[in-house]
């Protein structure tokens, strides 16, 4: 019933904009994961009204549209969204909207070279989407966000490229500051088991084996044996720690604890990383910086 009541509200919403815009001349822009709401807050800042679907400790590829977010999607002049089927289940409402409605959709990854994703067999889009995990590929993010608004709102197009180049200077001292802080890791010790497989261009690009409990998808359930197995290569590679993440239920994480438990050795949980949405409003996790030095500072201290 609530699927057909959707589909309803879709239907309206194409035949006629609602009259619920601000009427403050600014763009109306919505965003989906709260990494690319933290964009826009960075670059469009005070020149946009800004409205964020998902918040902390929401997973994205499980996230479903409710009306209200059927409404702010066709009031939008631009819609951002992370493509590579993270936000799996919005992408219905998208193709509806691309057919009858002149908002204007960008899919941020689409702009990245495919050549350099990390494919997966097992995903939809043949490619992992948690691209945010590579500072540079979030910086690109963050230059064809410039790029729309400038083109769309051409009168604050200096406010926003001066924003932009503030913005990028910002993640190159993030860059810098995580790599030295992960260089204080010996290699031998860059194991990184986590719920699921959101880490892997951060592994990629920082030296780290990735494991992941679940798999690219949260949709994905873990079975016994999956438990099982990681649980002795836990043993094996002699991990002192691992970590649950914040948008996926940590008892998947626990049940693996459990599982090294019974076979005679002992690993600790880590702490909690943010993978697919930032940490609560208002706090320093609650931006995307702040969210990476926060899981860095806890995945090295944890595994030292």
């Amino acid at each position: 019933m609530k699927k057909i009541t959707l589909l309803i509200t879709t239907i309206i919403l194409i035949a006629c904009k609602t009259e619920d815009k601000p009427k403050n001349g600014k763009l109306n822009v919505v965003t989906t994961t709260t990494m690319i709401t933290d964009i826009l807050k960075n670059i469009g800042g005070t020149h946009i009204n800004l409205e964020g679907l998902m918040g902390s400790g929401v997973d994205p590829h499980l996230y479903k549209a409710s009306e209200g977010d059927v409404s702010k999607l066709f009031n939008a002049d631009v819609i951002f969204y992370n493509g590579l089927h993270l936000e799996g289940k919005l992408v219905d409402v998208f193709q509806k909207m691309a057919r009858n409605n002149k908002t204007t959709q960008v899919a941020l990854a689409d702009a990245l070279d495919s050549k350099h994703l990390i494919s997966s067999e097992y995903f939809a889009s043949n490619y992992d989407p948690h691209v945010w995990f590579n500072i540079q590929y979030f910086k690109q993010f963050a230059n064809t966000v410039t790029k729309t608004l400038t083109q769309t709102d051409p009168k604050n197009k200096t406010y926003y490229i001066s924003n932009n180049t503030d913005y990028q200077k910002q993640l190159d001292l993030l860059e810098t500051e995580v790599l030295k802080k992960i260089n204080t890791l010996p290699q031998d010790k860059r194991v990184l088991v986590t719920a699921h497989d959101a880490f892997n261009y951060f592994g990629e690009n920082y030296n780290f084996e990735v494991v992941g409990l679940q798999g690219l998808s949260t949709a994905t359930e873990a079975g016994v044996q999956d438990v099982q197995n990681l649980a002795t290569f836990i043993i094996e590679k002699n991990i002192k720690a691992i970590f649950i993440e914040t948008s996926v239920p940590k008892r998947t994480i626990e049940a693996l604890k459990a599982a090294v438990k019974s076979k005679g050795h002992d690993v600790i949980i880590g702490g909690t990383l943010y993978s697919d949405a930032l940490g609560n409003k208002g706090t320093i996790e609650g931006t995307y910086i702040g969210m990476f030095k926060h899981n860095v500072n806890t995945i090295v201290n944890a595994l030292k």
